[in-house]
């Protein structure tokens, strides 16, 4: 077995760890959560790493799709064993550029989020001579939910509008080069319980069931979207959701008594909660500095390593551990970087530690190094390790690089 200090020894700080047994647990843990014969994309932005996104298809049991919202996320899912078939494209502002890469690699499914976005889909897919299949991102006019991030049911650049499908319909069925198939929601994010969750269900599929009906949205594929939460950052265990098979099987055939034999066919998706819990954070103690009442602890990792999208609701502060330390004492945690910005946690509970310490900062497999400010100050972005039975798979690194482009070459 490979523990993290050896790893930390081996490969230096800061330093990812993502242990893929865990990726593959988490995977089949939401599976069995779910009705049977759902779909079940992965949210690549959550983590791209090849090892991380490739270890959610691996193993006997259901294997996870793509979600994808750039070609660079197609490139990750691609480079992971996903087939371009398997991927669902998503996004408010896909490029015609963006579009016909995808297309030509053989994506053929798209979540459309307007009326321009689906005109462009199938404008751009008329041209290479194929038909994208379309879901329509709906924004709900209503929440189910009372806790969790809301991603919909209020104006956004996000879905087209509840009320206005249905004078928008005979247009938008009638869009050349795209096929409308199905409805796309995702209203929240890391749902505070399962009682939230539940009631967020339970609000799209009576919403879907009527939209088939008026004003006629075909119903091949119901995306529910996700909110399936998980710690960030801090110690805890995965969540469970031991009610929601059977009382989403209990609303898909109040409302929808088709979705047995497939009709429609079902999917929700995920990133946090497939991939946090595998990933772990060392870093190594540069210093400790006391005066006026204060500890500050300076790590080698900060904001350019972790938790520089705080806004998509990773609150800080973060919390660490410390093998083989129980007394802590009141500290704000801080990177290296030349800047009052770099704040990890203010007056936070760390172990007393010392330069040269190792410390932890778990449940970091999303949203991590790829979601932080990877190019501020020009440092080395962290190793990433990933490990599986205890041995280590590989080993790499991210490198931004500047790439000269050709006099006239468009930006």
């Amino acid at each position: 077995m490979t523990g993290v200090d050896e790893l930390a020894e081996r490969f230096g700080t800061p330093l990812y760890v993502y242990d893929l047994d865990r990726v593959a647990e988490a995977r089949d843990r939401l599976f069995a959560a779910l009705p049977g014969g759902f779909d079940l994309f992965y949210a690549v932005k959550a983590n791209p790493h090849p090892e991380v996104a490739g270890a959610l298809r691996d193993g006997s049991g259901p294997a996870c799709r793509a979600e994808i919202s750039s070609t660079g996320e197609l490139d990750a899912a691609l480079a992971a064993g996903y087939a371009a078939g398997e991927c669902l494209y998503t996004g408010p502002g896909k490029t015609d550029t963006e579009l016909a890469v995808a297309i030509a690699r053989g994506v053929r499914l798209f979540s459309a989020e307007s009326p321009t976005d689906l005109r462009r889909i199938g404008a751009v897919a008329e041209r290479h001579g194929a038909v994208a299949e379309c879901l329509l991102r709906i924004n709900c006019t209503s929440a189910g939910a009372a806790t969790g991030i809301r991603m919909m049911g209020r104006p956004s650049q996000f879905g087209l509008d509840l009320e206005s499908l249905p004078a928008l319909m005979p247009e938008l069925r009638a869009t050349r080069g795209a096929r409308l198939v199905g409805a796309h929601f995702f209203t929240m994010s890391n749902a505070g319980d399962e009682s939230d969750l539940l009631a967020e269900f339970e609000r799209v599929v009576e919403l879907a069931a009527g939209l088939a009906v008026d004003p006629g949205l075909p119903l091949e594929l119901l995306d529910l979207g996700g909110g399936f939460a998980a710690p960030y950052a801090v110690p805890g265990a995965p969540v469970r959701y031991p009610k929601l098979r059977a009382e989403l099987e209990r609303l898909l055939d109040l409302h929808l008594p088709r979705w047995r034999t497939g009709t429609p066919r079902l999917a929700c998706e995920s990133g946090r909660y497939l991939v946090a819990g595998c990933g772990t954070l060392l870093c190594g103690v540069v210093n400790v500095k006391r005066g006026r009442g204060q500890t500050y602890v300076i790590v080698d990792a900060g904001i350019n390593a972790i938790g520089g999208l705080s806004g998509l609701g990773r609150l800080l502060p973060m919390a660490v551990c410390l093998d083989g330390v129980g007394a802590t004492e009141q500290a704000s945690l801080v990177g290296p970087l030349c800047t009052p910005g770099d704040l990890l946690g203010r007056d936070v509970q760390v172990p007393v530690l010392a330069a040269g310490d190792l410390v932890r900062i778990p449940n970091v497999g999303a949203y991590g190094i790829t979601a932080s400010l990877l190019g501020f100050l020009s440092r080395p972005a962290p190793a990433e390790v990933t490990v599986r039975n205890g041995a280590v798979v590989s080993v790499s690194r991210l490198e931004p690089r500047r790439v000269p482009l050709s006099k006239g070459a468009p930006s």
